[in-house]
Protein backbone atom coordinates (compact mmCIF):
# COMPACT_ATOMS: atom_id res chain seq x y z
CA UNK A 1 0.00 0.00 0.00
CA UNK A 2 1.23 3.40 -0.88
CA UNK A 3 1.02 6.22 1.71
CA UNK A 4 -0.02 9.41 -0.06
CA UNK A 5 0.26 11.61 3.13
CA UNK A 6 2.79 14.29 2.23
CA UNK A 7 3.57 14.91 5.97
CA UNK A 8 3.76 11.50 7.60
CA UNK A 9 3.95 11.38 11.41
CA UNK A 10 7.55 11.01 12.53
CA UNK A 11 8.57 7.76 14.17
CA UNK A 12 9.81 7.68 17.80
CA UNK A 13 13.30 6.74 16.57
CA UNK A 14 13.26 9.69 14.18
CA UNK A 15 12.29 12.09 16.94
CA UNK A 16 15.10 10.86 19.18
CA UNK A 17 17.59 11.01 16.32
CA UNK A 18 16.55 14.60 15.42
CA UNK A 19 16.60 15.69 19.05
CA UNK A 20 20.10 14.32 19.47
CA UNK A 21 21.25 16.22 16.39
CA UNK A 22 19.78 19.46 17.77
CA UNK A 23 21.47 18.95 21.12
CA UNK A 24 24.76 18.21 19.43
CA UNK A 25 24.40 21.36 17.34
CA UNK A 26 23.59 23.45 20.39
CA UNK A 27 26.76 22.17 22.03
CA UNK A 28 28.91 23.60 19.26
CA UNK A 29 30.55 26.85 20.42
CA UNK A 30 29.69 28.70 17.26
CA UNK A 31 25.99 27.94 17.59
CA UNK A 32 25.46 28.48 21.32
CA UNK A 33 24.15 31.82 22.60
CA UNK A 34 26.53 33.81 24.79
CA UNK A 35 24.84 33.01 28.10
CA UNK A 36 24.67 29.30 27.26
CA UNK A 37 28.42 29.15 26.75
CA UNK A 38 28.91 30.36 30.31
CA UNK A 39 26.75 27.47 31.55
CA UNK A 40 29.48 24.92 30.93
CA UNK A 41 30.35 25.75 34.55
CA UNK A 42 28.02 23.84 36.88
CA UNK A 43 25.31 25.91 38.62
CA UNK A 44 26.49 27.36 41.92
CA UNK A 45 24.31 29.15 44.46
CA UNK A 46 21.88 31.29 42.45
CA UNK A 47 24.17 31.31 39.42
CA UNK A 48 23.41 31.36 36.52
CA UNK A 49 19.67 31.74 37.13
CA UNK A 50 20.01 34.89 39.24
CA UNK A 51 21.88 36.79 36.53
CA UNK A 52 20.30 35.29 33.39
CA UNK A 53 17.83 38.12 32.81
CA UNK A 54 18.10 41.86 32.36
CA UNK A 55 18.35 42.54 36.12
CA UNK A 56 19.95 41.14 39.26
CA UNK A 57 18.59 41.14 42.81
CA UNK A 58 20.17 42.12 46.14
CA UNK A 59 18.59 40.88 49.37
CA UNK A 60 18.90 43.49 52.14
CA UNK A 61 18.05 42.61 55.75
CA UNK A 62 18.61 45.28 58.39
CA UNK A 63 17.10 45.96 61.83
CA UNK A 64 14.17 48.33 61.33
CA UNK A 65 12.69 47.76 64.78
CA UNK A 66 14.30 47.27 68.18
CA UNK A 67 17.43 48.65 69.80
CA UNK A 68 19.46 48.74 66.56
CA UNK A 69 16.77 50.27 64.33
CA UNK A 70 18.44 53.71 64.04
CA UNK A 71 21.75 52.44 62.66
CA UNK A 72 19.83 49.91 60.54
CA UNK A 73 17.77 52.57 58.79
CA UNK A 74 20.90 54.65 58.24
CA UNK A 75 22.80 51.81 56.56
CA UNK A 76 19.74 51.04 54.42
CA UNK A 77 19.79 54.61 53.11
CA UNK A 78 23.43 54.22 52.09
CA UNK A 79 22.71 50.93 50.33
CA UNK A 80 19.74 52.35 48.44
CA UNK A 81 21.65 55.46 47.38
CA UNK A 82 24.41 53.24 45.99
CA UNK A 83 21.92 51.08 44.07
CA UNK A 84 20.32 54.23 42.64
CA UNK A 85 23.76 55.50 41.62
CA UNK A 86 24.62 52.17 39.98
CA UNK A 87 21.48 52.13 37.89
CA UNK A 88 21.93 55.68 36.64
CA UNK A 89 25.71 55.39 36.16
CA UNK A 90 26.36 58.20 38.63
CA UNK A 91 29.80 59.81 38.49
CA UNK A 92 30.51 59.20 42.21
CA UNK A 93 30.08 55.45 42.09
CA UNK A 94 32.06 55.27 38.85
CA UNK A 95 35.04 56.79 40.66
CA UNK A 96 34.97 53.80 43.00
CA UNK A 97 33.90 51.26 40.35
CA UNK A 98 35.23 52.79 37.10
CA UNK A 99 33.99 50.04 34.77
CA UNK A 100 30.35 50.65 35.72
CA UNK A 101 28.21 52.23 33.02
CA UNK A 102 24.59 51.71 34.07
CA UNK A 103 23.76 48.85 36.39
CA UNK A 104 26.32 46.09 36.92
CA UNK A 105 27.57 44.33 33.78
CA UNK A 106 24.77 46.19 32.05
CA UNK A 107 22.05 44.69 34.27
CA UNK A 108 19.70 46.76 36.39
CA UNK A 109 20.13 46.21 40.12
CA UNK A 110 16.92 45.54 42.04
CA UNK A 111 16.57 44.88 45.75
CA UNK A 112 14.22 43.79 48.50
CA UNK A 113 14.28 44.84 52.16
CA UNK A 114 13.44 42.85 55.29
CA UNK A 115 13.51 43.74 58.98
CA UNK A 116 15.96 41.35 60.66
CA UNK A 117 15.15 42.76 64.14
CA UNK A 118 18.86 42.24 65.02
CA UNK A 119 17.99 38.54 65.49
CA UNK A 120 20.12 35.91 63.72
CA UNK A 121 17.26 33.48 63.06
CA UNK A 122 15.04 36.22 61.60
CA UNK A 123 17.89 37.42 59.38
CA UNK A 124 18.62 33.91 58.11
CA UNK A 125 14.95 33.29 57.32
CA UNK A 126 14.65 36.59 55.44
CA UNK A 127 17.78 36.09 53.39
CA UNK A 128 16.88 32.47 52.67
CA UNK A 129 13.63 33.72 51.13
CA UNK A 130 15.54 36.22 48.99
CA UNK A 131 17.71 33.36 47.76
CA UNK A 132 14.89 30.94 47.00
CA UNK A 133 12.24 33.37 45.73
CA UNK A 134 14.32 36.13 44.13
CA UNK A 135 17.52 34.25 43.22
CA UNK A 136 19.54 36.97 44.97
CA UNK A 137 23.10 37.31 43.66
CA UNK A 138 24.11 39.27 46.78
CA UNK A 139 23.01 39.41 50.42
CA UNK A 140 23.58 42.53 52.55
CA UNK A 141 22.94 43.98 55.96
CA UNK A 142 23.78 43.69 59.66
CA UNK A 143 24.17 45.79 62.76
CA UNK A 144 24.43 42.92 65.22
CA UNK A 145 27.58 40.86 64.76
CA UNK A 146 25.58 37.80 65.81
CA UNK A 147 23.52 38.39 62.65
CA UNK A 148 26.67 38.85 60.57
CA UNK A 149 28.13 35.57 61.84
CA UNK A 150 24.88 33.70 61.13
CA UNK A 151 24.71 35.12 57.61
CA UNK A 152 28.36 34.24 57.03
CA UNK A 153 27.35 30.62 57.57
CA UNK A 154 24.28 30.94 55.33
CA UNK A 155 26.37 32.49 52.56
CA UNK A 156 28.90 29.67 52.80
CA UNK A 157 26.20 27.02 52.66
CA UNK A 158 24.19 28.59 49.85
CA UNK A 159 27.23 29.83 47.85
CA UNK A 160 25.89 33.40 47.64
CA UNK A 161 28.11 36.38 48.48
CA UNK A 162 27.21 38.21 51.70
CA UNK A 163 28.36 41.67 52.79
CA UNK A 164 27.95 42.68 56.45
CA UNK A 165 27.61 46.46 56.81
CA UNK A 166 27.99 47.16 60.54
CA UNK A 167 29.73 44.39 62.48
CA UNK A 168 32.33 45.07 65.15
CA UNK A 169 33.19 41.59 66.39
CA UNK A 170 36.65 40.18 65.76
CA UNK A 171 34.91 36.88 65.00
CA UNK A 172 33.21 38.11 61.80
CA UNK A 173 36.47 37.88 59.88
CA UNK A 174 38.10 35.75 62.57
CA UNK A 175 36.97 32.30 63.68
CA UNK A 176 33.61 32.75 61.93
CA UNK A 177 35.01 34.07 58.64
CA UNK A 178 33.61 32.83 55.33
CA UNK A 179 34.95 32.49 51.81
CA UNK A 180 31.68 34.12 50.68
CA UNK A 181 31.73 37.11 53.03
CA UNK A 182 33.68 40.40 52.91
CA UNK A 183 33.70 43.09 55.63
CA UNK A 184 34.33 46.75 54.83
CA UNK A 185 34.01 48.33 58.29
CA UNK A 186 36.42 48.58 61.23
CA UNK A 187 36.14 46.14 64.11
CA UNK A 188 37.10 45.51 67.74
CA UNK A 189 40.83 44.95 67.28
CA UNK A 190 41.46 47.90 64.96
CA UNK A 191 39.20 50.18 67.03
CA UNK A 192 41.08 49.36 70.23
CA UNK A 193 44.54 49.45 68.65
CA UNK A 194 43.84 52.89 67.17
CA UNK A 195 42.05 54.34 70.20
CA UNK A 196 44.11 53.07 73.15
CA UNK A 197 47.28 55.13 72.47
CA UNK A 198 45.14 58.28 72.21
CA UNK A 199 43.46 57.49 75.54
CA UNK A 200 46.73 56.77 77.33
CA UNK A 201 48.30 59.95 75.97
CA UNK A 202 45.38 62.23 76.84
CA UNK A 203 43.88 60.64 79.98
CA UNK A 204 47.08 59.26 81.49
CA UNK A 205 48.66 55.98 82.53
CA UNK A 206 47.59 53.45 85.18
CA UNK A 207 43.86 54.15 85.03
CA UNK A 208 41.12 51.86 86.35
CA UNK A 209 38.40 50.82 83.90
CA UNK A 210 34.74 49.96 84.38
CA UNK A 211 33.25 48.23 81.33
CA UNK A 212 29.58 47.99 80.34
CA UNK A 213 29.46 45.12 77.84
CA UNK A 214 26.59 43.77 75.72
CA UNK A 215 26.42 40.01 76.14
CA UNK A 216 27.27 38.69 72.68
CA UNK A 217 30.20 38.31 70.30
CA UNK A 218 30.54 42.03 69.53
CA UNK A 219 30.63 43.15 73.16
CA UNK A 220 33.00 40.46 74.37
CA UNK A 221 35.57 40.90 71.59
CA UNK A 222 35.57 44.71 71.92
CA UNK A 223 36.19 44.39 75.66
CA UNK A 224 38.99 41.87 75.12
CA UNK A 225 40.68 44.10 72.56
CA UNK A 226 40.33 47.23 74.70
CA UNK A 227 41.87 45.42 77.66
CA UNK A 228 44.73 44.18 75.49
CA UNK A 229 45.74 47.61 74.21
CA UNK A 230 45.02 49.78 77.28
CA UNK A 231 47.14 47.36 79.35
CA UNK A 232 50.14 48.84 77.56
CA UNK A 233 49.50 52.05 79.51
CA UNK A 234 49.06 50.23 82.80
CA UNK A 235 45.24 50.38 82.66
CA UNK A 236 43.41 47.67 84.61
CA UNK A 237 39.81 46.47 84.76
CA UNK A 238 38.03 46.85 88.11
CA UNK A 239 34.61 45.69 86.89
CA UNK A 240 33.03 44.32 83.73
CA UNK A 241 29.25 44.61 83.83
CA UNK A 242 27.67 42.33 81.23
CA UNK A 243 24.12 43.25 80.16
CA UNK A 244 21.75 41.60 77.68
CA UNK A 245 21.08 43.16 74.29
CA UNK A 246 18.07 45.46 74.46
CA UNK A 247 18.03 45.85 78.25
CA UNK A 248 15.36 48.42 79.19
CA UNK A 249 17.08 49.43 82.43
CA UNK A 250 20.78 49.52 83.34
CA UNK A 251 20.37 50.55 86.99
CA UNK A 252 21.88 47.46 88.61
CA UNK A 253 24.90 47.50 86.27
CA UNK A 254 25.46 51.23 86.61
CA UNK A 255 25.23 51.10 90.40
CA UNK A 256 28.14 48.65 90.39
CA UNK A 257 30.08 50.89 88.01
CA UNK A 258 29.40 53.97 90.14
CA UNK A 259 30.76 52.18 93.21
CA UNK A 260 33.71 50.54 91.44
CA UNK A 261 36.29 53.27 92.00
CA UNK A 262 37.01 53.36 88.25
CA UNK A 263 38.60 56.37 86.57
CA UNK A 264 37.25 55.54 83.09
CA UNK A 265 33.84 54.24 82.03
CA UNK A 266 34.14 52.33 78.73
CA UNK A 267 30.65 51.82 77.34
CA UNK A 268 30.63 49.19 74.58
CA UNK A 269 26.87 49.30 74.06
CA UNK A 270 25.62 50.16 70.57
CA UNK A 271 22.44 51.62 69.13
CA UNK A 272 19.64 52.56 71.50
CA UNK A 273 21.35 50.54 74.24
CA UNK A 274 24.20 53.05 74.13
CA UNK A 275 21.78 55.98 74.26
CA UNK A 276 19.84 54.63 77.26
CA UNK A 277 22.89 53.55 79.24
CA UNK A 278 24.71 56.88 78.78
CA UNK A 279 21.65 58.88 79.83
CA UNK A 280 21.19 56.65 82.87
CA UNK A 281 24.91 56.87 83.69
CA UNK A 282 24.48 60.65 83.93
CA UNK A 283 21.64 60.16 86.40
CA UNK A 284 23.88 57.93 88.55
CA UNK A 285 26.59 60.62 88.61
CA UNK A 286 29.03 58.36 86.78
CA UNK A 287 29.88 60.90 84.08
CA UNK A 288 30.82 63.45 86.75
CA UNK A 289 33.40 61.10 88.29
CA UNK A 290 34.58 58.90 85.40
CA UNK A 291 35.73 59.74 81.87
CA UNK A 292 33.38 58.26 79.29
CA UNK A 293 34.94 56.37 76.36
CA UNK A 294 32.98 54.86 73.45
CA UNK A 295 35.25 52.40 71.63
CA UNK A 296 32.78 51.67 68.81
CA UNK A 297 30.75 54.79 68.16
CA UNK A 298 27.04 54.50 67.38
CA UNK A 299 25.57 56.54 64.51
CA UNK A 300 23.46 59.42 65.89
CA UNK A 301 24.76 58.90 69.44
CA UNK A 302 25.71 62.53 70.13
CA UNK A 303 22.42 63.73 68.66
CA UNK A 304 20.38 61.29 70.76
CA UNK A 305 22.10 61.80 74.12
CA UNK A 306 22.84 65.50 73.61
CA UNK A 307 26.14 67.12 72.71
CA UNK A 308 26.80 68.12 76.32
CA UNK A 309 27.05 64.48 77.43
CA UNK A 310 29.48 63.67 74.60
CA UNK A 311 31.67 66.72 75.25
CA UNK A 312 35.28 65.54 75.59
CA UNK A 313 34.34 61.89 74.99
CA UNK A 314 36.83 59.87 72.95
CA UNK A 315 35.44 57.43 70.42
CA UNK A 316 36.52 55.32 67.45
CA UNK A 317 34.48 55.28 64.28
CA UNK A 318 34.48 54.15 60.67
CA UNK A 319 33.62 57.47 59.02
CA UNK A 320 32.70 61.02 59.99
CA UNK A 321 31.41 63.59 57.54
CA UNK A 322 34.19 66.15 58.16
CA UNK A 323 36.58 63.73 56.45
CA UNK A 324 35.45 65.62 53.35
CA UNK A 325 38.23 68.10 54.16
CA UNK A 326 40.73 65.29 53.53
CA UNK A 327 39.13 62.97 50.97
CA UNK A 328 37.42 64.23 47.76
CA UNK A 329 35.16 61.17 47.48
CA UNK A 330 33.92 61.77 51.04
CA UNK A 331 32.88 65.28 50.03
CA UNK A 332 31.04 63.96 46.97
CA UNK A 333 29.34 61.24 49.01
CA UNK A 334 28.25 63.71 51.72
CA UNK A 335 26.76 66.03 49.11
CA UNK A 336 24.84 63.26 47.35
CA UNK A 337 23.56 61.77 50.60
CA UNK A 338 22.49 65.09 52.09
CA UNK A 339 20.73 66.06 48.87
CA UNK A 340 18.64 62.88 48.99
CA UNK A 341 18.03 62.50 52.74
CA UNK A 342 18.51 66.00 54.18
CA UNK A 343 21.06 65.09 56.84
CA UNK A 344 24.77 64.45 57.07
CA UNK A 345 25.57 60.76 56.56
CA UNK A 346 26.56 58.67 59.53
CA UNK A 347 29.06 55.85 59.27
CA UNK A 348 26.49 53.11 58.76
CA UNK A 349 25.25 54.84 55.61
CA UNK A 350 28.79 55.24 54.35
CA UNK A 351 29.55 51.57 55.00
CA UNK A 352 26.41 50.50 53.14
CA UNK A 353 27.27 52.68 50.16
CA UNK A 354 30.87 51.49 50.05
CA UNK A 355 29.94 47.81 50.28
CA UNK A 356 27.68 48.11 47.22
CA UNK A 357 30.26 50.14 45.30
CA UNK A 358 33.11 47.74 46.12
CA UNK A 359 30.98 44.75 45.12
CA UNK A 360 30.13 46.40 41.77
CA UNK A 361 33.83 47.02 41.20
CA UNK A 362 34.68 43.37 41.86
CA UNK A 363 31.90 42.03 39.62
CA UNK A 364 32.89 44.36 36.79
CA UNK A 365 36.53 43.33 37.25
CA UNK A 366 35.55 39.65 37.13
CA UNK A 367 33.30 40.26 34.11
CA UNK A 368 30.73 37.82 35.53
CA UNK A 369 28.42 37.22 38.50
CA UNK A 370 29.82 33.68 38.85
CA UNK A 371 30.76 33.66 42.58
CA UNK A 372 34.24 32.05 42.33
CA UNK A 373 35.36 34.70 39.83
CA UNK A 374 33.94 37.55 41.94
CA UNK A 375 35.67 36.13 45.02
CA UNK A 376 38.91 35.92 43.04
CA UNK A 377 38.60 39.64 42.24
CA UNK A 378 38.06 40.47 45.94
CA UNK A 379 41.09 38.35 46.89
CA UNK A 380 43.38 39.85 44.25
CA UNK A 381 44.55 42.72 46.49
CA UNK A 382 43.06 45.24 44.06
CA UNK A 383 43.52 48.84 45.27
CA UNK A 384 40.29 50.83 45.18
CA UNK A 385 39.66 54.54 45.73
CA UNK A 386 37.12 55.12 48.52
CA UNK A 387 35.67 57.77 50.80
CA UNK A 388 38.57 57.16 53.23
CA UNK A 389 41.37 56.90 50.68
CA UNK A 390 42.72 53.86 48.86
CA UNK A 391 41.68 50.51 50.31
CA UNK A 392 41.99 46.80 49.53
CA UNK A 393 40.77 43.48 50.93
CA UNK A 394 43.10 41.01 52.63
CA UNK A 395 42.79 37.70 50.79
CA UNK A 396 43.48 35.66 53.93
CA UNK A 397 40.42 36.78 55.94
CA UNK A 398 38.39 39.07 53.62
CA UNK A 399 38.82 42.10 55.89
CA UNK A 400 39.18 45.51 54.26
CA UNK A 401 42.44 47.29 55.02
CA UNK A 402 41.15 50.75 55.91
CA UNK A 403 41.78 53.52 58.44
CA UNK A 404 40.08 54.00 61.80
CA UNK A 405 38.90 57.50 62.74
CA UNK A 406 39.37 58.75 66.32
CA UNK A 407 36.90 61.43 67.45
CA UNK A 408 36.49 63.69 70.46
CA UNK A 409 33.18 65.27 71.36
CA UNK A 410 33.01 69.03 70.94
CA UNK A 411 31.71 71.59 73.37
CA UNK A 412 28.26 72.69 72.19
CA UNK A 413 29.60 76.26 71.96
CA UNK A 414 32.32 75.07 69.52
CA UNK A 415 29.89 73.40 67.09
CA UNK A 416 29.81 75.19 63.73
CA UNK A 417 26.57 73.52 62.62
CA UNK A 418 23.88 71.28 64.16
CA UNK A 419 25.74 68.19 62.87
CA UNK A 420 29.21 69.28 64.04
CA UNK A 421 29.47 67.06 67.13
CA UNK A 422 33.07 65.81 66.87
CA UNK A 423 36.61 66.87 66.18
CA UNK A 424 38.68 64.31 64.32
CA UNK A 425 41.71 63.67 66.52
CA UNK A 426 43.47 61.24 64.23
CA UNK A 427 42.94 59.06 61.15
CA UNK A 428 44.94 55.91 61.88
CA UNK A 429 46.08 53.92 58.80
CA UNK A 430 44.65 50.42 58.71
CA UNK A 431 47.60 48.21 57.83
CA UNK A 432 49.53 48.91 61.05
CA UNK A 433 46.64 48.23 63.44
CA UNK A 434 45.40 44.90 62.07
CA UNK A 435 46.23 41.55 63.66
CA UNK A 436 47.94 38.77 61.73
CA UNK A 437 45.37 37.22 59.36
CA UNK A 438 45.23 33.94 61.30
CA UNK A 439 45.32 35.45 64.80
CA UNK A 440 41.58 35.04 65.41
CA UNK A 441 41.26 31.60 63.85
CA UNK A 442 40.08 32.46 60.35
CA UNK A 443 40.09 29.45 58.03
CA UNK A 444 38.32 30.26 54.79
CA UNK A 445 36.31 27.41 53.32
CA UNK A 446 36.50 26.30 49.72
CA UNK A 447 34.82 28.27 46.96
CA UNK A 448 32.79 25.34 45.59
Amino acid sequence: MTDNNPNPAPSRRGVLRAGGALLAGAALPGLAPRHARADDRPPLGTWPEGSAGSSVFIGVAVPRTGTYAGPGEDELKGIELAIEHLNEGNELIRKIAPKVSKGVLGKKVEHGVADNQAKPNVAVQAQSRFISENKAVLLMGSVSSAVAVALNKLAERERVIYLPVISGSNDTTGKDCSRYSFRQCFYAHTAANALAPVLIKNIGANKKIAFLTPDYTYGHTVRQSMEEFTKKGGWTTVTNQVAPLGAPDYSSYLLNIANSGADVFININFGNDAVLSIKQAKQFGILDKQTLVVPYNTPFLAKEVGGDLMQGVYAATDYWWTLEDQYPLAKAFNAAFEKKYNYKPEWGANSGYMQVALWAHMVETAGTFYPPEVIKAYESGLKVDSTVGQVSFRPEDHQLIRPVVIQRGKKPSAMKSPDDYYDIVEVVPGAGIMQAPDAFGCKLGSVT
